[in-house]
């Protein structure tokens, strides 16, 4: 959980990126809208609305609505988390930011009246906190689902489909429906995510040259490999992204 607040649109040379890590986000703008592009969609927040961002696979462009101050609160959830906390069709919601109303009816709707009512910022976290508690109060693990996520969340994305078949003993078919039920993408998608996050968050924390060769060549076959994976999910290169990074950028790697 943590809260984003900005004087207005950042500066024009600045990228304004949100680079995949894996995690569903709820997003409270509390002060001003923002926009955001998904591949070639553009969704629109207003300003007092809650929505719910599924698992995204691309990277994604992001600004205020106004260029006036900004506030907004972001609660991340990894794939372990997120199935317990809302009961929904994730494949409808990936590369897709919707308004929480729309997704699970009355309780947001009532939620997002309370949360615009609040003027102080901790009393909306506190709201925030106990919906979320209460939305756990329903939850039913899924023990196959959440070994699979643990080893390829261990082995940073390096454990392949073949090995989650022969350990836990279903098909490669059955386990892409498990994860299709509650992540909205396959095993095989997650893993690549999940591979490139080790690599951006030593890249985004500024890691030596030499320290980042090594990290390519542990998480990829080659160089052509790994500048495929980058432009994938950040829709430029190492060099062009690496001098325009800003807090916006590398917020969602960093505790």
């Amino acid at each position: 959980m943590w809260v984003f607040e900005s004087s207005g649109r950042l500066p024009a040379m600045e990228r304004k990126l949100i680079v995949p890590n894996a995690n569903f986000k709820l997003t409270l703008t509390y002060r001003n809208g923002i926009e955001a592009r998904v591949g070639d969609k553009i969704f629109i927040q207003s300003e007092n609305k809650l929505s719910l961002t599924g698992l995204i696979d691309s990277p994604v462009l992001i600004d205020p609505q106004e260029d006036a101050q900004t506030g907004t609160i972001i609660i991340e959830f990894n794939p372990l988390g997120a199935y317990r906390l809302f009961h929904l069709s994730y494949t409808e919601v990936k590369n897709q930011i919707v308004e929480l109303p729309d997704l699970i009816g009355n309780r947001a709707e009532e939620l997002q009246s309370q949360l615009a009512e609040a003027s102080a910022l901790n009393l909306k976290l506190q709201l925030l906190q106990n919906f979320l508690i209460k939305q756990l109060e329903k939850a039913t693990p899924d023990p196959i689902y959440d070994y699979c996520i643990n080893r390829i969340s261990y082995s940073n994305g390096l454990v392949s489909v073949a090995q989650l078949e022969k350990e836990t003993g279903y098909s490669s078919r059955w386990l892409h429906t498990k994860f299709s039920e509650h992540l909205g993408t396959g095993p095989k998608n997650l893993s690549e995510i999940i591979r490139f996050k080790q690599f951006y968050q030593a890249f985004s924390a500024g890691a030596n040259s030499q320290s980042l060769k090594e990290q390519i060549y542990h998480h990829y076959h080659d160089q052509s490999h790994f500048l495929r994976a980058f432009k994938r999910f950040t829709g430029s290169t190492p060099t062009d992204l690496q001098n325009s990074m800003n807090e916006l950028s590398t917020k969602n790697f960093t505790s």
